[in-house]
């Protein structure tokens, strides 16, 4: 079985999407029609904005996005996955790519989570840390015992992010250190990403999921709330609504993937190299690669 896998923030470089532009007419098309869609050219941004221009998340999020639903349709007829799934903004790609949600659906609503969550980041300012080296119970043990802080990111086998108010995040990560971490530090991000201070992005996002047409997908997909695979589309639509605020449960959905039959990964859009990296590391015997 070969899962396709589309990644998340942190997965844009320097110049992406400029060869594919360059090279396809259907590529440039598809990235023409985005920046109409979005009132503004993200492809010059892609393809000429520094490092810390592609990092903005209004910027970020929608040119992922557009990178692997390129990548994707690119493919053609090569594209047949038997299962998909995204981290964290990668669902909305992967839903896109597997027709559950048409791209200009899928382009709007990552504009409307993009905006939303910089809003909520904004009113109530909050980080995130990343931790590894220790069993996600003990990271979870110390979270609830401090308030303002939450289990944000399951990435693979002891290596977990934390999310939350700043303090709480500060105490957290001093509190791992002590419980033996090997690595606790600050991350350098915009806010407190799928924890309760992105509730009020998730309400904002919510009234634009339930007014979009969002069909069966053509695979099942892994949806992190709860890294089960599913094809109900009011399920689908449900689960992206509590994503927001909610852990990205990818250690979950791998180890749930391979218990399925999936033995081979497909990464598609970013540097291609992300999350077929996290699969490698829970299982050595894995093939993956970029689309």
């Amino acid at each position: 079985m070969n899962a396709y896998v589309f990644p998340g923030q942190g997965a844009q470089f320097e110049g992406m999407g400029k060869d594919l532009y360059d090279s396809s007419t259907e590529a440039k098309d598809l990235m023409e029609q985005a920046n109409d869609i979005l009132g503004f050219r993200l492809t010059d941004i892609m393809f000429e904005g520094s490092v810390d221009d592609l990092k903005e998340t209004k910027v970020t999020q929608p040119a992922i996005f557009l990178h692997s639903i390129v990548k994707a349709r690119l493919a053609g007829e090569k594209f047949q996955p038997d299962v998909v799934a995204g981290h964290s903004l990668g669902e909305f790609s992967a839903l896109v790519a597997s027709g559950s949600i048409s791209f200009e659906d899928g382009l709007n609503l990552v504009k409307r989570r993009a905006d939303a969550m910089q809003r909520a980041c904004e009113a109530v300012p909050g980080t995130m840390a990343a931790v590894i080296g220790l069993e996600d119970e003990v990271i979870e043990d110390v979270c609830a015992k401090i308030d303002g802080v939450v289990p944000a990111n399951y990435n693979c086998p002891k290596q977990l992010v934390i999310s939350g108010e700043f303090k709480a995040v500060e105490a957290a990560v001093e509190a791992l250190k002590e419980a033996g971490a090997r690595k606790a530090v600050m991350l350098k991000v915009g806010g407190a990403f799928h924890s309760p201070l992105m509730g009020p992005a998730r309400t904002e996002l919510e009234e634009a999921i339930q007014t979009t047409s969002i069909q069966a997908p053509r695979c099942p997909i892994y949806q992190n709330v709860t890294a089960e695979a599913v094809q109900d589309p009011e399920v689908i639509k449900q689960q992206l609504i509590a994503q927001l605020t909610s852990p990205v449960r990818w250690t979950q959905t791998m180890k749930n993937m391979m218990a399925a039959g999936v033995n081979s990964v497909t990464e598609v859009g970013g540097t291609g190299k992300v999350l077929s990296g996290m699969f490698r590391r829970l299982d050595r015997s894995m093939s993956v690669g970029p689309i």
